[in-house]
């Protein structure tokens, strides 16, 4: 049985977490800013289908990628090079929290309306942060997710077109390792994480590189991407 959430104080101990389904942690509460940061910083995050309360995660063992440990495969790299694609960042938060939306409905959880405007809140108070990649005019990949000091949150990612989340993915890993971030949460591994050089650690590792990563970078990524893309 998992304790049902009633106040920010609630949170239980991440160490109480299920192990099946694996990270489950509690239900309840609300999905407004201060219960989502308060429930990034200790290393829990919201995801729910539309027919359940409010879900509360922490999965051991957590997926990360350490910037500087991105993988970029040759045919990647040829992609890239060739112009096709360009990247900015949070120039365009509400669509690619949409398509990332519509996506994900073939797993049975996905984005639902509420965790949306949950996350545009979170936008508009510079948390949650979108990298989009765009070819010509047109927006065809990106990924978002939520910042706190030196770690960045990712969410979820889409694409329109074949690689175009990797582009977005790779991106971001770039312009974080140049800020001088050292993880990028991942959450939950996949084959498509691992070929990108995402790794999984303990839940108590991954707990004590956010309580190392509380400060925020003096250089912005999302400037960065932007510069870059000017």
């Amino acid at each position: 049985m998992i304790p049902w959430l009633n106040t920010l104080n609630d949170f239980p101990d991440t160490h109480l977490a299920l192990d099946e389904p694996n990270g489950l942690l509690a239900a309840g509460g609300e999905l407004d800013p201060d219960w989502l940061l308060k429930a990034y910083r200790l290393g829990i995050f919201p995801w729910f289908s539309e027919e359940d309360p409010i879900l509360w995660w922490s999965p051991s063992p957590r997926c990360i990628l350490e910037p500087s440990h991105v993988h970029i495969s040759k045919s990647m790299r040829r992609l890239i090079n060739k112009g096709t694609y360009h990247c900015t960042a949070n120039k365009a938060f509400s669509e690619v929290i949409s398509h990332c939306a519509n996506t994900r409905k073939d797993d049975g959880t996905w984005i639902l309306p509420e965790m949306q405007a949950a996350y545009e809140e979170l936008h508009f108070l510079g948390y949650a942060h979108s990298v989009e990649v765009w070819r010509d005019d047109k927006l065809v990949g990106g990924i978002y997710g939520v910042q706190i000091g030196s770690v960045f949150f990712g969410e979820s990612m889409f694409s329109l077109e074949d690689n175009t989340s990797k582009i977005a993915f790779i991106t971001l890993a770039a312009a974080l390792n140049e800020c001088g971030f050292s993880t990028l949460d991942c959450q939950v591994g996949s084959s498509h994480l691992y070929t990108l050089g995402a790794k999984d650690i303990s839940r108590e590792t991954f707990l004590n590189r956010l309580d190392l990563c509380n400060s925020a970078p003096k250089v912005n990524p999302w400037n960065l991407i932007n510069n870059d893309a000017e």
